[in-house]
């Protein structure tokens, strides 16, 4: 009983502190984190310099965040990711994630689609 009441006070507080948004990206510092980004990327997230560099615009903040973490721990690897995400502490991932998200997809390549 003592260790179902200590879950459910953990759960609760875990929750809590979720819908607070704590640990929450903040947008605007990942625009300024994001330079180095669009050298590949572009400043926005919408260029592609060739079919293997994903554009990161309007993803999910939640996979954009995993992406990095992933990178960064060396569960995905990449040449030029690799050596990039492990400069970034959660931090800069979260925030990298939240100004990405939040930009708008390019959708002109949707044209070439047939």
């Amino acid at each position: 009983m003592r260790s179902f009441v200590l879950l459910s006070v953990l759960a609760l507080a875990s929750s809590q502190a979720l819908a607070s948004g704590a640990g929450a990206g903040d947008p605007e510092a990942g625009k300024a984190r994001a330079a180095v980004c669009g050298a590949c990327h572009g400043p926005t997230g919408n260029m592609s310099v060739d079919n293997n560099t994903p554009k990161l615009a309007g993803q999910y903040e939640g996979y954009l965040v995993k992406a990095l973490q992933d990178y960064r721990a060396g569960i995905r690897v990449n040449a030029i990711m690799n050596p990039q995400a492990a400069q970034l502490k959660d931090q800069d991932i979260a925030d990298l994630a939240a100004y990405f998200a939040a930009q708008t997809g390019d959708l002109q390549d949707l044209s070439k689609i047939k």
